[in-house]
């Protein structure tokens, strides 16, 4: 009998439990140490173009890997592609945690670390989010994803929060430690899962034809094209911002590290709002709207955060930041994997890494701009130009 579609029925189903569980894991250390890295690295270095530029360094494997990643991933088992992912992070972090321990942490180590990590987050849309739509079925990647992300948005809250706590407590090494300990609770989830795939792609043949071919099709599709265009200004003009709120928080808002990982959870507050709403209410007749207009209001409130007087009015902003993102957010990924063919669906969700890796671009606006002009106008000026932008290419988005 076949289960009603909804949140229950796909977690009744255990390979997508210990799915969503490793994502969750992921997302959690990815925000904490968002916020761990850019205070410290502002606490250091006392520059928001070094904090952009960190923050940057996250975003860039995806530019740099993500084809390649989507190509090979429809040449591997996937869950042995993400077991070797998973690994590469804990070692990373392990190192990264002993070097703080032993008092010769540095901010180069850091930068170094965010990048490794950043090509985990390259590899998780080509295949953890491959594999959670093959274990929900494409009738219900709308919904796996609106509780996919809902578990990123939830660490969004938590992350922030725990890692300005265990800064103010602690240190680094504190933030560290509870990243290795969380990759360890991942690796032991994924071992027990037991969905496997053989390869979408078993043709020789070279890793650049696989990628000529997979962005070709992209590029002759006109919804493909809409969804990737708005993953380019969304990662050009709105997710910089995220560097800045250690700069804000700090300067414009008189706040210390438990402050700031407070502030920057309210973000991942609305966003888990928006992903609750998402999994009620997403039906395919708004997927576009949800996706462009979600957009589209996500960077009008990145502009109000950045020029919020006090705390209260910033952290209603970064509220909306988060529930008006989810709509982006979790339509990004269920509407390419929609339009992909079977065959395809890693390469395409690879060359959407590409888009969003296209965001070191931003961070690199921003920070000058910041450095020149000040975090908050700069901020604000770039997620105005983004709604501007989006604004005069619907030509582009509406075939989505």
């Amino acid at each position: 009998m076949t289960p009603t579609p909804g949140p229950r029925s796909l977690f009744a189903v255990p390979d997508f439990r210990r799915i969503w569980t490793v994502g969750l894991v992921l997302f959690t250390v990815r925000w904490l140490e968002m916020i761990a890295f850019g205070v410290y690295t502002y606490a250091e270095t006392d520059s928001a173009f070094i904090v952009a530029m960190v923050t940057m360094l996250r975003l860039l494997p995806m530019a740099l890997f993500g084809a390649f990643i989507g190509a090979y991933a429809e040449r591997m088992e996937r869950r042995t592609a993400l077991l070797i992912v998973l690994g590469m992070l804990l070692l990373g972090e392990t190192a990264l945690a002993i070097s703080a321990l032993s008092g010769h942490l540095t901010v180069w180590q850091v930068a170094l670390a965010t990048f490794i990590n950043g090509i985990g987050w390259a590899a998780d849309n080509p295949i953890r989010r491959v594999m959670i739509g093959q274990a929900a079925g494409i009738e219900r990647m709308n919904i796996a994803m609106s509780i996919d992300v809902g578990a990123n948005n939830a660490s969004r809250a938590l992350g922030p929060t725990v890692g300005g706590a265990l800064l103010a407590w602690i240190g680094m090494e504190g933030a560290l430690a509870l990243g290795t300990v969380l990759y360890c609770v991942a690796l032991a989830v994924l071992l027990r899962l037991g969905q496997r795939n053989p390869p979408a792609s078993t043709r020789p043949g070279r890793v650049w034809t696989t990628i000529r071919e997979g962005i070709a099709f992209a590029a002759q599709n006109p919804a493909l094209r809409g969804i990737l265009w708005v993953t380019v200004v969304y990662n050009l003009f709105g997710w910089p911002f995220t560097g800045m709120i250690p700069v804000i928080g700090r300067d414009s808002l008189d706040l210390g590290p438990q402050g700031v990982g407070l502030l920057a959870s309210m973000d991942g507050i609305g966003a888990f709002a928006g992903a609750l709403c998402m999994a009620r209410w997403s039906r395919a007749g708004n997927f576009r709207l949800s996706y462009v207009g979600g957009c589209m209001i996500y960077m009008a409130a990145i502009a109000a955060f950045a020029l919020s007087p006090g705390f209260i009015s910033a952290s209603l902003a970064l509220f909306l930041t988060g529930f008006f993102g989810t709509g982006y957010t979790v339509m990004q990924a269920t509407l390419t994997y929609r339009a992909a063919p079977p065959a395809m669906k890693s390469r395409m969700l690879g060359v959407l890494s590409v888009c969003i890796g296209l965001g070191p671009i931003g961070f690199v606006v921003l920070g000058v701009l910041a450095d020149h002009i000040g975090a908050p106008h700069a901020t604000a000026l770039c997620a105005a130009a983004g709604v501007l932008v989006l604004a005069l290419t619907g030509r582009i988005w509406r075939a989505i």
